[in-house]
């Protein structure tokens, strides 16, 4: 269980750095610039990774979530499993 949750919390940690360029990305269109196309398929490449990690990020906000954690990190290893 242990090594499915330190795996589980690299992948995070993983994910969260390959984010780092996303606000400029994204306040780039809010200061009057224009996306170019390979800024779109950067954003979209940033979006889709946080679509990933959302389920994560929104669990460590609930009351107690830091009990649950290793149970929904075996969970979503059974659930990957059978796909």
């Amino acid at each position: 269980m242990f090594a499915s949750q330190h795996r589980e919390a690299k992948r995070v940690v993983t994910e969260m750095m390959a984010m780092r360029g996303l606000m400029p990305l994204l306040m780039k269109a809010r200061n009057g610039g224009r996306w170019t196309p390979q800024e779109k398929l950067e954003l979209i490449a940033h979006l889709r990774r946080v679509a990933h990690i959302s389920p994560y990020l929104l669990l460590l906000l609930l009351p107690g979530s830091a009990v649950f954690l290793p149970i929904y990190a075996w969970w979503l290893d059974r659930r990957r499993g059978r796909r």
